[in-house]
């Protein structure tokens, strides 16, 4: 990707462009979700097999990212992100062809391997792309598709699964993603000479296996409600091969991932805060819809209309907060975006063990969702944009990886809490002690946020 100024009018329409690729995989990471029941009866599978659809992406799509920075210096940005969109939509075209369980599992997981390139290179093409006073506003405006994606998936999959047919869930990714392919095409710069950077190999096969190993106990611990002697050795041998990936790195030249990168102040307290934020919000988004569900009786489309609340004060308050990211201290705009994300958990928590009114519980979740989108994309904006143009796509892998293993990680251990807590007490009383240690979690990001800047350079 080319380094040259580009005008601000041209960067934010290669943001809105992203939003589209945003969208593509945020939608997937979650539209699967309130279909697996009728996948299960479609295909006579268990549903803990069924399960391995919304699994399986999400283990290829975390396994992947640790390639993306060498990718793309070895490729470059635009063409390594046509690839992924590609790969994405061949995945997702199989996918809606699939013919039993297991050729769905399977083109999913090809599904996971294209998206799971898509967000940090994404984040990539941006930071090159703006101006160095404008990258808080082009970030906000690629974020709608990563918040919005993923909250408005419950909805349109239950519309789909309801009124159309499951297979559309894939189908629909296919004419979004020709816009991006096209518009890629048109619209992005040239890349830049390329490196040639060897592929770290070794790492690679440490690093992603490990990954996958230890997203794989945790999630299937999750749907169980408990870690049994497997998945904890699948935990253990994950980080022992991570731990191994980590040592290595310190000593060779050109490592996967470059841990010279958390010498920056700003960028570790970026990781940090994102980390624990991501794995208490998007826990929360787990939690929501199933209070709707289990305590309030509503419809998988019904509880998916419910937290739209949260997606339209995400949106809003993103482009509000991106803008002010550019003009203000970062450190300032991110601890008030935790703390309003901390009020409206505790807010909602409040009210479900006694069947509080709608209009109070929708109030709430419209705090959460305008937490989260003060919270996330200034924080990644805050940790990329001191850093030199030549570690903007390590930079961006790493956050991209972080954010995806905190997600599943907060939400997996979350399920584990939540099956404890029915057996002992009604859905709402349980659901509600749940939640208000999603809330203590997200507070638990006001440390590491306390250490971005509080003054403007």
């Amino acid at each position: 990707m080319t380094t040259q100024a580009i005008p601000r009018s041209r960067a934010q329409v290669i943001a809105l462009v992203l939003v589209l690729g945003g969208v593509l995989t945020g939608l997937d990471m979650t539209i699967v979700n309130v279909a697996l029941k009728h996948l299960a009866t479609e295909f006579g599978a268990p549903l803990a097999t069924v399960g391995w659809v919304v699994t399986g992406y999400t283990l290829a799509l975390a396994a992947v990212i640790p390639v993306t920075a060498w990718a793309v210096g070895r490729f470059g940005a635009r063409r390594v992100y046509l690839t992924a969109v590609g790969v994405f939509l061949l995945g997702s075209v199989l996918a809606g062809a699939a013919w039993d369980i297991g050729s769905l599992i399977g083109f999913r997981v090809l599904q996971g391997l294209g998206g799971g390139m898509i967000m940090p290179v994404s984040m990539t093409i941006l930071a090159r792309a703006a101006a160095p006073g404008e990258l808080g506003r082009a970030m906000s405006t690629m974020g709608l598709g990563v918040l919005i994606g993923p909250l408005s998936g419950p909805v349109l999959g239950g519309w789909l699964v309801d009124e159309v047919s499951w297979r559309w869930m894939f189908f629909l990714n296919l004419p979004i993603g020709a816009a991006v392919v096209l518009l890629a095409l048109r619209l992005f710069p040239p890349d830049d000479a390329l490196t040639q950077r060897r592929l770290d190999l070794p790492g690679l096969l440490m690093l992603s296996p490990g990954l996958a190993l230890v997203l794989y106990g945790v999630t299937v611990g999750g749907e169980h409600g408990d870690f049994t002697a497997w998945t904890l050795l699948a935990i253990v041998t994950g980080l022992a091969l991570v731990a191994g990936f980590l040592v290595r790195a310190k000593v060779i030249r050109d490592p996967l991932i470059d841990l010279g990168l958390f010498r920056d102040r700003v960028f570790a307290a970026g990781v940090g805060t994102l980390a624990l934020y991501a794995s208490g919000y998007f826990g929360s988004m787990f939690l929501m819809p199933l209070y709707f569900q289990l305590a309030r009786g509503e419809s998988a489309t019904g509880a998916g209309l419910l937290i739209i609340p949260a997606a339209l004060g995400s949106g809003l308050i993103m482009q509000v907060a991106g803008r002010l990211v550019d003009r203000f201290p970062p450190g300032l705009i991110v601890l008030t975006g935790i703390s309003v994300g901390v009020t409206g958990m505790l807010a909602f928590a409040a009210q479900l063990a006694v069947d509080g009114p709608y209009w109070g519980l929708l109030i709430a979740v419209t705090l959460i969702g305008v937490g989260g989108g003060g919270t996330m994309m200034p924080t990644m904006t805050a940790a990329t944009r001191t850093l030199p143009p030549e570690r903007t796509a390590a930079g961006s892998a790493v956050l991209g990886l972080v954010s995806a293993l905190a997600s599943a990680t907060g939400t997996a251990v979350l399920s584990v809490v939540l099956t404890a807590n029915l057996a002992a007490s009604a859905p709402g009383a349980a659901i509600q002690q749940t939640y208000l240690l999603v809330a203590g979690l997200v507070a638990c990001a006001l440390l590491p946020a306390l250490m971005l800047p509080r003054r403007q350079p």
